[in-house]
């Protein structure tokens, strides 16, 4: 179709991951065309299977939906009010999953690039560019993501003078539902947990006795696994550490971790408590398919199969996807970015997404966000108005681009992690802020825990509303 014209010149976004596609609506939305360069379609990544943009290469869960007491489901509902593509097309194709918000991976990046396409502000060209943006591109945002193309990462090695640091990523196995024995396996949420779309029997478990899940556990350590020599001395992220670099950790470890049984009982026998359990989570909308939650792993194809058909009810199970591992790079952001994202040694110039080092599908997709809405101002000639850091966009922006404190021990280490958004990352509570709830005979442990989350999650979207009331971005020379 064609595109409608502007007055405004256009801003350039490269990678069409989840940052790249939020960006480049969050522009558009604003009134100033976009051109949105995808790699894919021309040259493929190891971890992706299609050339749709946003598709999600690993979990299909964007974690708990819950915006009262939870920093994610605050991002959501932040990015919701601030018009997220991301977020609508989530909500769109969500699956059962209990308090979490899952999607069908493929209807969730079908939708999100038919309305990328069919927006008359935005135009998608399939090429790699193998460089940094050329000069004339005045603004550019790269959202390239943890696959970044070796000569794109080599041309910001030698724009910043500083190495990006990589950390191993592992995907999860997907199993065809129809070959879970459900005369072992039963349906049910943690804690009968009832969230968008969900019964309370969201996910398929597994249950394990003692010497189940000893010997599973000493099969994991001993299974065969891929190796990456060239990519040694790199660390995991902590938040997706492979199933079997887990159970290496500690015998008790998994048990501890995603194999956790409580909060779940036996359908085929309550009154017998399981010693771990495995849980699976609906991966697509028809139910087809559910995912290996927590199970991320590098063990080679051949390890997979008979290692998890150890797994009660999995005996027989049949994989549509196997799990794997790819690199993920991050640039040192804390020293590269100000705080509207830009690259402090070239003005106009910004990063979103994974590759700033933030971890995780919607905080990947709201720093695309911020970084599109800061694009768009500058475009129109306004400064930049960067979120509250009592908001959780505003946490995770502070986190990445001055939050981290560099240990005084290890002069000279790059300590700076990915992260996922969390309530550490926000500003403590006025004082006077939390009171004992009326009625209340005591206020302090987990109640009182679960009262500072709560006012924390009211502040932030409070916060948000108000920031953007102040800074309305939507509209500009060009109307659909």
């Amino acid at each position: 179709m064609n595109k409608l014209t502007s007055s405004y010149s256009p801003v350039h976004v490269i990678g069409g991951g989840l940052a790249g596609s939020e960006a480049a609506w969050q522009i558009a939305e604003a009134g100033v065309p976009v051109i949105l360069h995808e790699m894919r379609g021309v040259r493929g990544t190891d971890a992706h299977k299609t050339d749709s943009l946003a598709e999600l290469v690993c979990s299909n869960s964007f974690r708990s939906d819950d915006a009262t007491s939870n920093a994610v489901g605050v991002l959501h509902a932040e990015m919701r009010l601030a018009g997220s593509i991301i977020m609508r097309c989530a909500d769109l194709n969500q699956v059962p999953a209990g308090g979490a918000l899952a999607v069908d991976r493929e209807g969730f990046a079908e939708a999100v690039s038919a309305a990328i396409a069919a927006h008359p502000l935005i135009t998608v060209l399939r090429e790699e560019i193998r460089g940094l943006p050329p000069k004339e591109w005045d603004l550019a945002i790269i959202a390239t993501g943890p696959l970044t193309a070796p000569d794109l990462a080599d041309a910001i090695r030698a724009e910043t003078g500083a190495d990006a640091l990589a950390f191993f990523d592992a995907i999860a196995p997907i199993v065809h539902a129809d070959t879970i024995d459900m005369d072992i396996c039963w349906h049910q949420s943690r804690y009968d947990k009832v969230g968008p779309g969900g019964t309370g029997k969201d996910y398929i478990n597994c249950p394990l006795k003692q010497e189940e899940y000893n010997a599973f556990v000493d099969a994991l350590i001993a299974g065969d696994k891929t190796g990456f020599k060239e990519w040694e001395g790199t660390p995991y992220f902590d938040g997706c550490l492979p199933i079997e670099v887990m159970a290496e950790r500690g015998r008790e470890t998994l048990r501890h971790g995603p194999m956790k049984p409580m909060g779940l009982t036996n359908a085929h026998n309550p009154s017998v408590k399981p010693y771990a359990v495995v849980q699976l989570r609906q991966d697509n909308a028809l139910g087809t398919l559910y995912n290996m939650v927590g199970f991320q792993t590098k063990l080679k194809y051949g390890a997979q199969g008979e290692v998890f058909r150890m797994i009660p009810g999995l005996e027989k199970a049949e994989f549509a996807r196997l799990g794997g591992l790819h690199r993920n790079t991050y640039i040192n952001s804390p020293t590269l970015l100000d705080q509207s994202l830009t690259l402090k040694s070239r003005a106009g110039l910004r990063f979103a997404g994974q590759i700033t080092g933030c971890e995780g599908y919607v905080e990947s997709a709201s720093i695309g966000l911020l970084a599109g809405r800061f694009a768009a101002a500058e475009r129109k000639g306004a400064s930049p108005a960067i979120p509250p850091v009592t908001t959780a966009f505003g946490a995770l922006l502070n986190h990445i681009t001055g939050g981290h404190i560099v240990s005084d021990d290890e002069p000279g280490k790059r300590s700076f992690q990915p992260m996922n958004v969390n309530f550490g990352l926000f500003p403590p509570l006025d004082p006077g802020a939390l009171t004992r709830p009326e009625g209340a005979k005591r206020f302090r442990g987990k109640e009182k825990a679960s009262a500072k989350k709560q006012a924390m999650a009211s502040r932030a979207l409070s916060d948000c509303a108000t920031w953007l009331d102040k800074n309305l971005l939507i509209g500009g020379a060009a109307t659909r």
